[in-house]
C-alpha cells in the first residue's frame, strides 16, 4: 500500500477562496495500486473504513467504479473522506447538450476515410465542458458499452463549476496548453504528450494556466480501462505500472454559489451548491483519477524484417465481452528507431475489422507527410482501406535501408474500438473534402516481367 502525507491548507487563503494554484501538487506512483493518502494528519480512519465517528468531524463515503462483487483483481472502489456527503446539492436541471453527444447516428455513416483540420479556439469565453465536441462514437453508455470521442477547445477556467460524467471515464489528451485538473481526490497538471484519465462519477473542474487549450477526450462507456497483458514480451516493456502518477489527498473548503454539472445518459444536468464538492480530505482505496506522460513509454518493435501489428504500441484497453477484443484500445505512436531490413518501415496499406480513429498531438505522423496537422484527427471505419499517402510510399519504397531511420518529431494515438464509430453531423460538415487525393498520385507499377 503506497501512503502520503500531503501539507497542511496553504497559509493565507481564505475558506472562500481556491486553493488549486497554490496548493503543492504531488502524486503517488503505480497503477491500479492500493493508496492511502491524507491531507491532514490523522484524517483517515485506522483499522476500519466507516466508523460511528470520523476523525475532524468528516463525513465516510465509498465511491464503488466496479461491481460490489467483481473479482478481486477487477474491483475499484474508494473510500472518501470529506466535509459534506456527495448527496448534499440541489435539484438537477436539464442544460443544454451544446455538442456534445453521446449517441451517435443521427446522419448516415459513410464507409469512407474521414479527415479533419484542428478545431479552432473560441472566439467567446468557454470553459471545458463548454468546448466539447462530439465527432464520432458507438455504442451506448444505458448498458455500458461503447465509447465516445471528441474534441475539446476552451479559453476559460472553471472556477466555481464543477462536474461529473456518469456515462464514462474520460482519456483526456492534451494537445494545446497545460490542464490543471482539480478533482475530488488530489490536483493533477498535465501539458501536451502526458494523458490524464478521471474515473466515471469523479467530480472535477479544469483551470487552463496557459490560457487558451485544446485537445481530444475519449469518453469510455465499457470496463474500465486497464493495462495490456505482455505475454510473450515478459514483465516489463510498453507503459511501465510505475510511470502512472495518482495525486495525493487535497482538499478545500469553500462555501458560496456553485454549479454542480453532471452527463448522465447522454443529457447534461445542472444543479446549485452551496459549497465545493472538492472537499475530500482523505481517501484510500484503488479508483482514483491518474495520468500518465507518452513520453515514457518502453516502444518495442522488429530488429530484422517487416515490423509486428501497432498492437505492440498499446498503452491503455477497454476490454470487451470478447476475449482479445477491444471495447476501445489507446496506442501511442512516440519517437522511435525503425531498423527492420529488406522492409516497408512505415505503417503498410490495410483494412482492420476494427475501427480507428488517429490523432496527432505534436510534429508529424510518419504515414502522412503532408494534411495531417497536430491536433487534427482521421477516421478509418470497419474495413475502410487506409495507408500511406503517395508521397510517404514513394519515400519509403525508395528509402536506403543499410541505416536505421530515427523518428524523433512526432506523438501521434490511435484509439481503435471493435464497433463501427458513427461521426456526427458536425463531423462530417466538418472533414477535409480532399483526403482522398493523398491516394490518388499512387501511380500503376505492375510488370509481368517485373520480380
Amino acid at each position: 500500500m503506497s501512503k502520503a502525507v500531503l501539507h497542511k491548507p496553504v497559509p493565507g487563503v481564505s475558506s472562500n477562496q481556491s486553493v488549486a494554484t497554490t496548493w503543492p501538487l504531488s502524486y503517488l506512483s503505480g497503477f491500479g495500486n492500493e493508496f492511502a493518502t491524507e491531507a491532514l494528519q490523522g484524517a483517515l480512519p485506522r483499522g476500519q473504513n466507516s466508523p460511528q465517528r470520523c476523525p475532524y468531524g468528516l463525513y465516510a463515503e465509498q465511491l464503488s467504479g466496479t461491481a460490489f462483487t467483481a473479482p478481486r483483481s477487477a474491483n475499484r472502489r474508494s473510500w472518501l473522506y470529506r466535509i459534506r456527503p456527495a448527496a448534499v446539492h440541489g435539484p438537477f436541471q436539464r442544460i443544454d447538450n451544446g455538442r456534445w453527444l453521446s449517441r451517435c447516428g443521427e446522419v448516415v455513416t459513410p464507409p469512407g476515410q474521414l479527415r479533419w483540420d484542428p478545431l479552432p479556439i473560441p472566439a467567446l469565453p468557454t470553459d471545458f465542458v463548454e468546448g466539447m465536441v462530439t465527432m464520432a462514437g458507438n455504442g451506448d453508455p444505458t448498458i455500458q458499452s461503447g465509447c465516445g470521442i471528441h474534441f475539446y477547445a476552451a479559453n476559460r477556467s472553471m472556477v466555481d463549476r464543477f462536474f461529473y460524467d456518469a456515462d464514462g471515464e474520460l482519456l483526456i489528451v492534451p494537445q494545446q496548453g497545460r490542464l490543471r485538473i482539480a478533482t475530488e481526490l488530489g490536483l493533477i497538471e498535465a501539458e501536451p504528450q502526458e494523458i490524464v484519465v478521471i474515473p466515471r462519477g469523479v467530480r472535477f473542474r479544469v483551470e487552463l494556466p496557459d490560457g487558451a487549450s485544446r485537445g481530444y477526450v475519449c469518453e469510455n462507456y465499457g470496463a474500465l480501462f486497464r493495462l495490456p497483458d505482455l505475454g510473450p514480451i515478459g514483465s516489463n516493456g510498453l507503459a511501465n505500472p510505475r510511470d502512472f502518477l495518482t495525486p495525493s489527498a487535497w482538499y478545500e473548503e469553500r462555501e458560496g454559489r456553485f454549479e454542480l454539472m453532471a452527463k448522465f445518459l447522454g443529457n447534461l444536468w445542472s444543479a446549485e451548491m452551496d459549497h465545493s464538492p472538492l472537499d475530500v480530505v482523505a481517501w484510500h482505496g484503488n479508483y482514483a483519477p491518474y495520468k500518465y506522460d507518452l513520453r515514457l513509454f518502453n516502444t518495442l518493435g522488429s530488429i530484422s524484417y517487416d515490423h509486428p501489428d501497432p498492437s505492440i504500441f498499446l498503452v491503455l484497453q477497454s476490454p470487451s465481452d470478447t476475449l482479445g477484443v477491444g471495447n476501445i484500445d489507446f496506442t501511442v505512436f512516440t519517437p522511435r528507431i525503425l531498423a527492420m531490413q529488406h522492409t516497408f518501415r512505415p505503417p503498410w496499406f490495410h483494412r482492420n475489422i476494427a475501427s480507428e480513429f488517429l490523432g496527432l498531438v505534436h510534429g508529424v505522423y510518419d504515414a502522412k507527410a503532408e494534411g495531417f496537422l497536430p491536433g487534427g484527427a482521421s477516421l478509418h471505419n470497419c474495413m475502410t482501406g487506409h495507408g500511406p499517402d503517395t508521397q510517404t510510399f514513394e519515400k519509403a519504397s525508395n528509402a536506403d535501408l543499410s541505416k536505421p531511420d530515427y523518428l524523433t518529431d512526432t506523438m501521434a494515438f490511435l484509439f481503435e474500438t471493435r464497433w463501427v464509430m458513427r461521426p456526427t453531423k458536425f463531423a462530417l460538415e466538418v472533414a477535409q473534402p480532399n483526403y482522398l487525393e493523398v491516394w490518388q498520385g499512387l501511380k500503376k507499377y505492375f510488370d509481368t516481367n517485373r520480380q
